[in-house]
């Protein structure tokens, strides 16, 4: 089994993930920085030359090579529940986290991260806080319905959180 958290950009899926990793001496794997690592390049590069479709194809294949292993918490792309596959993929082998935050919250958390620019490309031309606010419209749906729950994370503290992840797995799986 295998832990995946989903969720928007920033909704804080690498920061939770280490830590439940952690606690329950899981690996710990972000999707994201295995695909860089195996292509060598940079998201927002793959995107800039080979578009968001060809991303969505590698991005397949990682998760795909994720599920398997056993016993890892994974921080997925944000995007990645666009694909009905990866879904399904990530049901048959794990239990799916979602987290979520407000809009300010995202909003803030992408000017702190200094790898935003870089490490995540624009999903529109909007301006930032007009895309995050339609992206969450249009995706939080996504991420409720394939999640088995569901977490906001704005203003609690992550040992909190994780220690709430904790519980609801344990509970979940009849420990």
């Amino acid at each position: 089994m295998n832990l995946f958290l989903i969720g928007y950009r920033c909704t804080g899926k690498t920061t939770i993930g280490k830590s439940v990793a952690e606690t329950i001496d899981w690996r710990f794997v972000d999707a994201d920085t295995m695909l860089v690592g195996e292509c060598g390049r940079q998201i927002k590069d793959i995107v800039d030359t080979e578009g968001w479709q060809a991303f969505r194809r590698r991005e397949r294949s990682t998760l795909k090579q994720i599920c398997m292993q056993k016993r890892q918490v994974v921080a997925t792309g944000g995007g990645v529940v666009l694909d009905a596959d990866n879904v399904r993929a990530m049901q048959g082998c794990g239990i799916i986290i979602g987290l979520g935050a407000t809009a300010d919250t995202i909003r803030k958390r992408m000017l702190q991260d200094i790898t935003t620019a870089t490490f995540r490309p624009a999903l529109t031309d909007r301006g930032l806080v007009k895309e995050i606010e339609d992206m969450l419209s249009k995706r939080n749906p996504c991420y409720e319905s394939a999640s088995d729950f569901f977490i906001h994370t704005d203003g609690i503290p992550v040992v909190e959180i994780t220690q709430t992840i904790i519980q609801k797995i344990k509970h979940r799986i009849g420990e």
